[in-house]
């Protein structure tokens, strides 16, 4: 049985910043069960005493809690230390070296790395997230030349939600296409995507993983059996190949790591606020 600790992602902010970094941290102890708990907005000592005192209730009941902050401002970040947990503070470990190195103060300003520090870069952002829920799934050809990337694939490869990713985190205009049992067959891009294969990128899956999501969705289906899985995947790589469209296989791949895989492969400038 793994080991189990508590970890808490604390903030005077979103805590969008703390549980990224910890969470990424925590990756590598495959063998814990962590029991993570995200507590943003910590902005008034009071908060801060009442975070403390519920850490320290969940401190005697086991082991010691892992905490990890992303804390501006000192006076919240001093009571939060008083934990009776491991207190790591993003902040506290890195502020003063670049302090040191610029030959600058920090302006401790709160909400800097998510809030609206650039109307233009956000509204390119929601700019490109209406053009993705627009072309979802082929369902739309309008500006189809305005897209940075268009994702192909058969069906529930992972093809939305990258899209989806790509254009509200990064800002890139992009839209995904389906393959149909048509295209497999002829080994040719859906028509609308005529002049467009050097914008094409394709995600594909492994048979067993492919059979799994789709019977969620459909069971007992041929379009959920196993043998069209294969066949449908065996397909889709062999018209990447033939039309040359870069691919990878999404499988065991995060959202995360299918869109900076896209970006880089597409040398695609991300334009995050």
């Amino acid at each position: 049985m793994a080991d189990q600790r508590y970890v808490f992602f604390l903030s005077d902010g979103t805590g969008i910043t703390a549980e990224t970094l910890g969470a990424t941290l925590l990756t590598q102890f495959e063998f814990v069960e962590f029991k993570k708990t995200t507590l943003p907005f910590i902005n008034t000592p009071d908060k801060a005493r009442n975070t403390v005192d519920y850490i320290n209730h969940l401190a005697v009941q086991g082991s010691r809690p892992i905490v990890l902050s992303t804390t501006v401002n000192d006076e919240i970040r001093n009571i939060l230390r008083q934990c009776q947990g491991l207190f790591m503070d993003f902040f506290d470990a890195y502020i003063p070296a670049i302090e040191a190195e610029l030959g600058l103060k920090s302006i401790h300003a709160t909400g800097r790395a998510h809030g609206l520090s650039d109307a233009r870069r956000y509204n390119a952002r929601i700019d490109a997230m209406n053009y993705a829920m627009e072309h979802d799934d082929g369902q739309s050809t309008r500006d189809l030349s305005k897209a940075d990337v268009i994702l192909i694939a058969p069906s529930r490869c992972g093809k939305t939600p990258t899209t989806l990713y790509l254009a509200l985190q990064y800002g890139i205009f992009a839209t995904n296409f389906p393959l149909t049992e048509e295209d497999l067959e002829a080994q040719k891009l859906p028509a609308s995507l005529k002049g467009l294969a050097p914008k094409c990128f394709g995600l594909t899956s492994d048979p067993d993983r492919l059979h799994q999501v789709r019977t969620e969705r459909r069971p007992g289906s041929k379009y959920a059996s196993l043998p069209q899985c294969a066949y449908e995947l065996r397909q889709a790589e062999s018209l990447y190949r033939k039309q040359n469209v870069p691919f990878i296989n999404s499988a065991n791949m995060s959202i995360e790591e299918i869109a900076a895989i896209v970006l880089q492969e597409k040398n695609l400038r991300r334009q995050s606020a």
